[in-house]
C-alpha cells in the first residue's frame, strides 16, 4: 500500500513535489531556449496537485482547442507525462523555430501542416525530456519515456487520457503550470502523473 495519499499529502512531501515541477520546469525552460536560440524567460511555475476534473478549467474551458504531447514512463519509475499549449502559444513557438513570419489570420487556428506538426512535435520531445532528464538527474532514478504522441483537441479530450488511465489509482496528478516569456505570453502545462507507488518511489529517493 503506498505510504502517500494525494486527498491528505502532507506539507512536506507536497514542498519537494513542488520543488521537482519547479527544476523540471526550469530544466525545460533551458532546452526551448537553445532549441530556438532565443532567451526565454520563465516565472516562478504555479505548482498544485489538481484533480482531472479541474484541470482544463484551469487551463481556460473545456472545449478550447489545445496542442497536447503525450508520453509514457518507465523504468524505476511508471506513469505518463504531458505538455499542453494553447494553440496561439504553440503557433508562436513553431513560427520562432521556423522562422516563419506570423500570420495573423492564423494564430488561433488549429490547424497545422506537416511540417508544423512535425515542428511541434520536436519542440514537445524536446521540452519533455528536458524535464524527465531533470527529474532522473534529481532522484538518480533511472526514467525512459515513450516516443511522445502529439494531439490537436479539445482540452477535455486530452485530458481524459491520463484520466482514464489513472482514475483506478488516484484521481490526481501534478499539474506544473509555466508562463515562458512575459513578452510573448507563451504558457505551456506539465501534468506529471506517476503511479501511486512511483511517488513512494520518488519520495523515497530523496530521503523521505
Amino acid at each position: 500500500m503506498s505510504k502517500i495519499d494525494l486527498n491528505n499529502i502532507d506539507s512536506v512531501h507536497f514542498d519537494v513535489l513542488k520543488e521537482i515541477g519547479n527544476i523540471g520546469a526550469g530544466n525545460a525552460t533551458t532546452a526551448l531556449s537553445k532549441m530556438l536560440n532565443a532567451k526565454i524567460d520563465m516565472n516562478v511555475p504555479k505548482v498544485d496537485l489538481v484533480g482531472f476534473s479541474e484541470m482544463a478549467s484551469i487551463m481556460g474551458s473545456e472545449e478550447d482547442v489545445m496542442a497536447g504531447i503525450l508520453l509514457l514512463i518507465s523504468g524505476d519509475i511508471d506513469g505518463m507525462m504531458m505538455f499542453l499549449l494553447e494553440v496561439k502559444s504553440a503557433r508562436s513557438l513553431v513560427n520562432t523555430l521556423m522562422g516563419t513570419t506570423p500570420d495573423p489570420e492564423k494564430e488561433n487556428s488549429p490547424e497545422f501542416d506537416e511540417m508544423e506538426h512535425s515542428a511541434l512535435s520536436e519542440i514537445g520531445n524536446i521540452i519533455t525530456g528536458a524535464y524527465l532528464s531533470a527529474l532522473s538527474d534529481l532522484t538518480r532514478l533511472n526514467i525512459s519515456a515513450s516516443v511522445p504522441h502529439l494531439q490537436i483537441d479539445m482540452a477535455a479530450s486530452i485530458l481524459s487520457v491520463p484520466a482514464i488511465e489513472f482514475s483506478k489509482v488516484g484521481d490526481k496528478a501534478l499539474l506544473i503550470e509555466t508562463q515562458f516569456d512575459d513578452d510573448s505570453n507563451i504558457n505551456g502545462y506539465f501534468v506529471l502523473v506517476p503511479d501511486l507507488d512511483s511517488y513512494d518511489t520518488i519520495l523515497s529517493s530523496l530521503g523521505l
